[in-house]
């Protein structure tokens, strides 16, 4: 019996001590669950040892993984291949310090719930979007973090605590925020290839060696203390010129005769005063108050006085006023100044020369005595001097009833369905992303495809859900037969996506700089026809549609081809969704219109960022291309003063069209595309011009060669 007992006893022991060894090498159930999901948003990649449910990646060596004791403190997957998204599991693990994903595919939104316990993060390389996550401000152990070369938008949020940090190549826009001011730790910081504006002032005090802000929008004078730096970057910013701001709500007074452009004329802000002792000094400001009292009695005094005189007189001059009057109005069209007769002997001249060209060029055609009978009414002007806040014209607010008939033309698709259709907006499906969102692809029950633009969070964060029904409602009334038609939209559980009809060809902008074999067969007269379709979009929403519609983000990527290489404008009326922090980012990708730059932005601006595209297909060029000389890195301050230099002219020219083209064509598209991206709005053509332009163009050479 007792004999019985001991060896129950030893077995029970050994057992015991047995469970307790095992236990020890177990992985923490937390990192665990953590790492499976992250197996699964990644697409379960081929990793050594990695499986998506269970298994122990401490003890059994899991690719790429690092523990100490039971916790994993390190993940390096750095060029492993991998795609698919990082999810929302990352939070979960326990004690992880490193996580190193670079020069991979991975694609999605950063996790705003990072571990706090990071403190190196590299995702470099990848295909990120969306924005820099607020949350990082948790991340109070984060050191080294590099997010570079990704499609990172958004501004850099003023959140972090200390940081040595790479954020270049991604489309970050916006300000230096002032809490990288607080890093007196920061020793490099890598900026470049964004567009970024503001000054560097924040930067000055921070012990640098490594500084690249190169190709950005930073402008002023760069701080003394920065010139310093060992490895300092700059060029490609506008430095050394006025900050960038919001427009006053009045023109600015002009600076005295002779004084230095450079020169800053103090502001004194309202009710501030300017002096300290005066504001101390409350009885010379009860003088002052008496004394504007005063002069504002003594003027309403003398404008009684003077209305009074006015009235009198009125009705001896009001017989000969009719008379006067009848005279002009017969022949006031002709003391009109035509659209492009503005003040100025070089811009007359730029459109005389252009009017010698059209008669040399185009068919002929009867000539109509413009000067003498009104002309057609033209869609008004906005007056040149006018500031025009960046906002579109938006017609009275409709109800969710009318909102909801007006939906009956387009269908409503569920979120369960739309995934899918795009195989849960897989990585195969993905069409290219924007400032908007991102497209996918969606392949129909019935074979039929689609275009899908998931909304970014940000571009509709301001819409309740009827507003965003009323926004689909107006957007679906866009019918014409160059702009990408709307089919359907999604609004569920906090998304938006809008579903459009597919384009299989892609779009100008990888015809003409990524795909070889489109590029090679788009001759001259495909180009111009390519124009033309183009024209007559812009020309519909800015002409046709009431009131006129400002695409505002008018690029060769958003010009998309269908199955027979038709024009398909995307992104018509979505203007309503784009931040208007994204002018500036606009503005440096070579599209945007220099008035961009006092925040106006009008239907003429569409003309200048036409004008870019054509001139795109002309040379064959980006509108911005960093790996070109410094000088012909922006397509238009490279070409627009070539424009009409015959010999520069034809050195320009595509070197893919090897000369097949005529040159009596070639001299008038350079006319029209040097008056869409003049300097000054008010001397850029409307778009029915450039349409009938392009018209005679195209009707000389009727499908000759087609693609």
């Amino acid at each position: 019996m007792g004999r019985f007992n001991w060896e129950i006893f030893g077995q029970v022991l050994v057992g015991l001590m047995s469970t307790l060894v095992v236990c020890q090498g177990f992985t923490d159930p937390r990192d665990v669950a953590a790492i499976n999901n992250l197996y699964g948003a990644l697409g379960t990649p081929p990793l050594i040892g990695w499986v998506q449910a269970g298994g122990d990646p401490c003890t059994e060596g899991w690719q790429g993984v690092q523990c100490v004791n039971a916790n994993i403190t390190a993940i390096a997957l750095n060029g492993a291949n991998l795609g698919g998204v990082l999810g929302e599991s990352l939070g979960v693990f326990a004690s992880i310090i490193q996580i190193d994903l670079g020069n991979n595919h991975i694609g999605g939104i950063i996790p705003s719930n990072l571990p706090t316990t990071t403190r190196i993060l590299s995702l470099s390389g990848n295909q990120f979007t969306g924005t820099i996550p607020e949350t990082f401000s948790t991340l109070g152990q984060l050191t080294d973090m590099s997010l570079s070369n990704n499609h990172l938008t958004g501004v850099i949020p003023d959140t972090f605590q200390q940081l040595t940090g790479d954020l270049s190549g991604n489309n970050l826009e916006g300000q230096l925020p002032p809490s990288l001011g607080n890093l007196l730790s920061l020793t490099k910081l890598h900026l470049q290839d964004n567009q970024l504006t503001g000054t560097l002032d924040v930067l000055q005090d921070l012990p640098l060696i490594d500084l690249d802000v190169e190709n950005n929008l930073f402008s002023g004078p760069v701080p003394d203390k920065l010139l310093g730096i060992p490895n300092f970057r700059r060029a490609g910013n506008p430095f050394n010129t006025t900050v960038l701001s919001s427009p006053p709500a009045s023109p600015p007074s002009a600076p005295p005769i002779g004084s230095p452009p450079s020169e800053q004329v103090p502001r004194i802000r309202p009710n501030e005063p300017s002096n300290p002792e005066t504001s101390s000094s409350s009885k010379g400001e009860n003088f002052l108050s008496k004394r504007i009292v005063w002069i504002v009695v003594a003027g309403l005094v003398i404008v009684i006085v003077v209305a009074l005189g006015l009235c009198l007189s009125q009705k001896d001059t009001e017989p000969k006023k009719e008379v006067a009057a009848a005279v002009p109005k017969r022949n006031e069209a002709s003391a009109v100044p035509r659209r492009n007769e503005v003040a100025g002997v070089s811009k007359q001249n730029d459109v005389a020369e252009v009017a010698r060209h059209r008669d040399e060029h185009e068919i002929d055609m009867p000539v109509s005595d413009e000067y003498i009978l009104p002309p057609p009414p033209l869609p008004p002007l906005n007056n040149p001097f006018e500031k025009v806040i960046i906002r579109p014209n938006v017609p009275p607010v409709r109800s969710r009833k009318q909102s909801m008939e007006k939906l009956s033309s387009v269908r409503t698709f569920s979120i369960a369905s739309l995934q899918q259709y795009t195989n849960s907006f897989s990585q195969e499906n993905l069409l290219g992303g924007g400032k908007l969102g991102t497209v996918y692809r969606s392949e129909l029950p019935d074979g039929k495809l689609l275009a899908v633009k998931k909304l970014d969070g940000a571009a509709s964060k301001n819409q309740t859900d009827d507003d965003f029904l009323e926004f689909v409602s107006r957007v679906s009334e866009l019918q014409h037969v160059n702009i990408v038609q709307l089919v359907g939209f999604c609004c569920e559980h906090g998304q938006r996506l809008l579903v459009y009809e597919y384009c299989g060809n892609g779009t100008v902008y990888e015809a003409l700089h990524i795909d070889d074999e489109i590029h090679k067969n788009l001759s001259w007269n495909a180009r111009v026809r390519l124009a033309l379709q183009s024209a007559r979009a812009l020309e519909y929403l800015h002409e046709v549609c009431q009131p006129p519609i400002v695409h505002q983000n008018f690029t060769s990527a958003n010009v998309l081809l269908d199955d027979g290489f038709a024009v398909r404008v995307s992104d018509c009326g979505l203007a309503p969704l784009i931040s208007s922090n994204y002018v500036t980012q606009f503005q440096g990708s070579g599209y945007g219109a220099p008035e961009l730059e006092m925040g106006n932005y009008t239907c003429q601006s569409d003309v200048y960022s036409f004008g870019v595209v054509m001139l795109e297909l002309l040379t064959g060029r980006k509108a911005y291309d960093r790996s070109c000389p410094r000088g012909e890195q922006f397509l238009v301050r490279w070409a627009a003063p070539q424009l009409h230099d015959i010999d520069a002219l034809s050195r320009m020219v595509d070197p893919s069209l090897k000369g097949t083209y005529p040159s009596k064509s070639l001299s008038r598209l350079a006319d029209i595309i040097s008056l869409c991206v003049q300097p000054e709005p008010e001397f850029r053509p409307p778009m029915s011009e450039i349409v009938e332009d392009l018209q005679h163009m195209v009707g000389r050479a009727r499908t000759r060669d087609d693609i």
